[in-house]
């Protein structure tokens, strides 16, 4: 009778461990689940998601649930062992079982199970949902004076258990999800978004054409040069402006052009100006994110960008928004900057006012951006004065020999993408 007695107490003790062991796994699931992945499917129906989210709603309910449960069992065991080692060894079993089953508890019961749920925690979760559902209407009393102590003691500490944590992920916090989001997002979705979030770190000064590269009609050249400049122009918008692109009189849609060429000879400056629209301006340093709802919302989809001074210092349009989130239009390096220029060696020729982005982007490279925009100015930086043909620097692991250079710039750089290892 003693020998079934004990094979009992030893069944009973096995079957408490599995239960601890269950309990201990269903805590850690449930606070490892992805929150994001839960609310799709329950959108979707799962039935164990919404049990899983029904239980979540009350996150203190939840924890008092399982820690009841898992104290009980505990509790249980510590006993049921210390019944069995007496019996086999007297008293000084006492101690044996308390080793033993500290040693039994915390691996079978703990650590195996804890670590097993936290890397997968919906194939813990989701049927441990449906055992702990009714097992929490079942307790509910015992956790409800539990939870209703625990709340009280955390008032007395100042905190209310009652308020819930509404706190939004940041910028950062979301671009580190997009980036842990692995398979689940493909790459160039993943970059598509890093590229949105960055929108509020970049400028238009950042993108703009600079003042001297922008492509214009002056109304004081002649008939024949303005002419000229209409017929072989390569952009959809242009600036028109008296002397210089500061005394701008409007915007012109080339599309407009065909009315006032269709006759040449009745051409005349007022009725280049009649079709021309206001020019909208844009502000020095307005984040990207922000013009591209002010394009939006003014229906426009190209500014001159000031200074403080109403100066013009550039060019954007909204395409060059959109190029920093899906990146450029075409893969062929040399269409779409005519700027960079491969050579066989494997190095670049590139002009000096080419943007600093536009050669980290095109090149992957990792130029500072934080100053300068433009690699005449990047050069300018670092060697503090105007430097003549045949000068060399390195920034990083990426060297430079200035090629061309004038009095007041530099026109033309030779540059070499070295190995991180090379510190020659």
């Amino acid at each position: 009778m003693d020998d079934i007695s004990l094979s009992l107490l030893f069944g009973i003790l096995f079957l408490l461990i599995i239960l601890s062991a269950f309990f201990s796994s269903s805590e850690t699931s449930m606070m490892a689940l992805n929150r994001y992945r839960l609310r799709h499917l329950v959108n979707d129906n799962h039935r164990a998601a919404i049990l899983v989210s029904n239980l979540l709603k009350h996150p203190d309910r939840l924890i008092g649930l399982i820690l009841l449960g898992n104290n009980l069992v505990n509790i249980l065991a510590a006993a049921i062992a210390t019944v069995i080692a007496i019996r086999l060894m007297g008293d000084a079993g006492i101690i044996v079982a308390t080793i033993l089953l500290t040693f039994v508890i915390l691996i079978f019961a703990e650590v195996a199970p804890k670590t097993l749920a936290a890397m997968n925690p919906e194939k813990i979760a989701f049927p441990a949902a449906y055992i702990l559902t009714p097992l929490a209407k079942i307790l509910r009393p015992g956790v409800w004076i539990i939870n209703k102590l625990a709340n009280s003691l955390l008032k007395v500490l100042r905190h209310d258990p009652v308020a819930k944590n509404n706190a939004s992920l940041t910028s950062e916090e979301l671009r580190i999800a997009v980036h842990e989001a692995g398979n689940l997002i493909p790459i160039r979705h993943q970059r598509m978004l890093i590229s949105i979030l960055d929108l509020e770190h970049i400028t238009v000064e950042d993108i703009m054409v600079p003042r001297n590269e922008i492509a214009g009609i002056d109304l004081n050249d002649t008939l024949t040069d303005i002419i000229e400049a209409l017929s072989h122009c390569q952009h959809t918008r242009l600036p028109i402006f008296r002397d210089n692109i500061d005394a701008v009189v409007g915007m012109l849609h080339v599309r407009h052009v065909s009315r006032v060429l269709a006759n040449k000879d009745e051409f005349s400056i007022e009725n280049l100006e009649k079709i021309t629209v206001v020019p909208y301006f844009v502000p020095l340093g307005t984040p990207l994110h922000t013009q591209l709802f002010n394009f939006q919302r003014q229906k426009k989809r190209i500014g001159l960008v000031v200074d403080e001074y109403g100066i013009v210092q550039g060019l954007v349009t909204l395409e060059d928004i959109l190029e920093e989130i899906v990146g450029e239009f075409t893969t062929d390096l040399q269409s779409y900057d005519q700027d960079i220029h491969p050579q066989e060696d494997g190095t670049y020729m590139i002009d000096g006012s080419t943007m600093i982005r536009d050669i980290n982007r095109q090149l992957n490279w990792q130029l500072p951006t934080d100053g300068p925009k433009t690699l005449n100015g990047l050069i300018l930086e670092q060697l503090e004065r105007v430097p003549e043909s045949g000068t060399s620097l390195r920034i990083d692991n990426i060297a430079m020999e200035i090629t061309q250079a004038t009095d007041n710039a530099v026109r033309m750089v030779k540059i070499t993408a070295l190995p991180e290892a090379d510190t020659e």
